[in-house]
């Protein structure tokens, strides 16, 4: 089964081919990283020119697995329209993964995991999971004051991709864990057990998983009654 990944969460992007077996075996067959800032511009194009290197088409893509956030606004909402789009005109199935959880799973650690990604503001993204046999339940997915996320995360697992996170857990005498930033290859996984449950979602369910609240909700006069 072909399977195309996109992620436009973070300030990088990419967008990978990936081809996955029923062992739950996946393996990249290339993936092409897209510059901040212009993923509007770059992600059909790249798209193209990603399936034309291996001479295949658009038709060929058997299901979409796509980053749903946490992260920026406007990547995200770049990234799911395209997708959104491109599942309408093929009909194919769409497998909408948080990153907090391929993050939680990055951790390799059975038990409670709790994913961590710094949001600025001094704020975190907080995944709450319990981890066994390779799938993740999730508990809970927050946006903490930091010192929150500390007494949260206490007794749990914490993994991070974000150095700031692992500076912030260590002041605080907690054990954290520094994976890499999720790639093709492990959204790709965990968005191909999601597949295989049945866990899709059409273009008219895609949703962004913000947590946070956009600038303009966050600052927005209060409409007065009459």
């Amino acid at each position: 089964m072909l399977l195309l990944v996109v992620d436009t969460s973070g300030k990088q992007g990419f967008v990978g081919l990936v081809r996955a077996a029923d062992s739950n075996q996946v393996s990249v067959i290339e993936e092409v990283p897209l510059a901040g800032g212009t993923f509007s511009a770059q992600l059909i194009p790249q798209i193209a020119a990603l399936l034309a290197n291996h001479e295949l088409g658009k038709g060929d893509i058997d299901a979409f697995i796509v980053i749903s956030g946490p992260g920026s606004f406007t990547g995200l909402r770049v990234g799911l329209a395209a997708i959104k789009a491109l599942a309408e005109i093929l009909q194919k199935p769409i497998v909408a993964v948080s990153l907090l959880e391929v993050v939680a799973l990055a951790a390799d650690k059975e038990g409670r995991v709790m994913a961590a990604l710094d949001a600025g503001r001094n704020e975190i993204y907080a995944g709450e999971y319990v981890i066994a046999a390779r799938a993740a339940e999730r508990l809970r997915e927050q946006l903490l004051p930091k010192d929150d996320f500390v007494s949260l995360a206490r007794g749990a697992t914490i993994v991070t991709p974000d150095e700031s996170v692992v500076k912030m857990a260590e002041a605080a005498g907690l054990a954290v864990l520094l994976v890499a930033r999720p790639r093709a290859a492990s959204i790709a996984s965990a968005g191909w057990r999601k597949l295989h449950a049945g866990e899709t979602v059409t273009p008219e369910q895609l949703e962004a998983n913000y947590i946070r609240r956009s600038d303009a909700e966050i600052f927005a006069k209060p409409v007065s009654g009459s």
